[in-house]
């Protein structure tokens, strides 16, 4: 490991309560910002810089190079609490602060090149496996147009999904994660959407792009939990199949978000009587017995989110195997969160009345934002969910990310 970067000493980590606090103590500043973070279609740097300080991008990150090595429950608690000033802000965590873990994963050449200069050097990516590779001596060359890379103008590094040709007919796709510097690729800004404006998630281009044979990772590795980063990373953190903590990267926001818009439609309801009817809606049954559902649902989801992670890390640590009908259901969980807390934010909509439709009511970033997360392919439950059923009828899925 390079000198310039000292492993994490315990007494330098905060706990899980402190990273809490200081993602609690930011919800004013984003509430603030998510009107510009909307408008610009990426995070204001200071966002960045707060995020980068309080230390959330290092949470899963190796201790050896200068991380956390926490539970994943952790950097999930702090990406809820997040959403719930402002979903761009806490989506873009996810997604760039889950690649730390990724990177833990790949060879430890290729975590050298990253944090050998800095352990707070931030990656974005785009899994679409889009791009075009050609095997030259040493390793690869990439070329190829990706959608979709989150808080990509915030990161020096890029992780790009491809296909590496078979060397010989009939050999299985090699599906792999290409890890590129800043200066072998471009940012082309494209990002306009009713959603999920503030994560800039703007295109990345690469033309004939060098990329060495130990800056990619094997999708069947992560799979399989064979990873070479495993021979350094000992961890039982990092013996986690990949696809495991990154699904709740993508999902996870819509919890905290859900609580945002609960926040923001009690705010409403305190003080909203209908110009029609005269109805009062602090009193009103129907407006009192949905903020009841929304809540017990909210906390439904962080308790199920809990235990899964509780036992997956339980088995891993004591060596036990995880069964593939295990992985398939919390996949396939983590999938029916964003569609189900869209569903809660939704029905929440009609009881607010006129009030709820300005694009200056305080619910209305809410509701856009959890909708626009029901496009990634990740939160559709229909990608895994014949998959399980077909694993509990005793076949065998056709997926393997899970």
């Amino acid at each position: 490991m390079n000198k310039m970067v000292e492993v994490q000493r315990d007494r330098d980590v905060p706990t899980p309560g402190q990273l809490l606090d200081r993602a609690r103590a930011m919800l004013p500043a984003l509430r603030a910002r998510a009107a510009e973070a909307e408008r610009d279609c990426r995070l204001p740097m200071q966002t960045v810089e707060e995020m980068r300080e309080a230390g959330f991008f290092r949470i899963l990150q190796p201790k050896r190079w200068g991380g956390f090595e926490m539970a994943p429950q952790v950097f999930f608690d702090v990406q809820m609490t997040l959403a719930e000033a402002c979903m761009s802000t806490a989506w873009v965590l996810g997604v760039v602060g889950v690649h730390p873990y990724q990177l833990a994963l790949f060879d430890d050449r290729a975590q050298a090149d990253v944090w050998s200069t800095s352990p707070d050097t931030l990656i974005s990516s785009s899994y679409q496996p889009v791009g075009k590779v050609e095997r030259v001596e040493g390793g690869f060359r990439l070329s190829g147009r990706w959608g979709f890379s989150s808080g990509c103008q915030h990161c020096d590094w890029v992780f790009l999904g491809a296909i590496v040709p078979p060397l010989n007919p009939g050999d299985p796709m090699d599906m792999r994660t290409f890890l590129l510097p800043r200066s072998d690729y471009e940012v082309v800004e494209a990002w306009d959407t009713f959603g999920l404006r503030g994560t800039g998630s703007h295109d990345v281009v690469v033309s004939n792009g060098f990329v060495p044979e130990h800056r990619t990772h094997k999708a069947s590795d992560g799979f399989l939990c064979t990873n070479p980063g495993q021979t350094v990373n000992t961890a039982p953190l990092f013996a986690l199949p990949w696809a495991q903590v990154f699904v709740r990267a993508v999902s996870t926001a819509a919890i905290g978000a859900t609580q945002g818009a609960l926040d923001a439609y009690l705010g409403i309801v305190r003080e909203r009587v209908s110009s029609n009817t005269g109805k009062v809606s602090r009193t009103d049954p129907a407006s009192l017995a949905a903020a009841a559902r929304v809540r017990a649902q909210i906390d439904e989801m962080k308790v199920q989110l809990a235990a899964n992670f509780d036992r997956l890390l339980g088995k891993v640590t004591a060596g036990e195997p995880l069964s593939l009908e295990e992985r398939l259901m919390y996949r396939y969980q983590s999938a029916t969160i964003v569609p189900r807390c869209a569903g809660l934010v939704d029905s929440l909509m009609p009881l607010l009345g006129g009030r709820a439709i300005y694009r200056s009511s305080p619910i209305i970033r809410f509701w856009l934002d959890v909708n626009a997360a029901r496009a990634h392919v990740a939160n559709d439950p229909n990608n895994v969910g014949p998959d399980l059923g077909g694993v509990l009828l005793g076949g065998a899925p056709a997926v393997h990310f899970c």
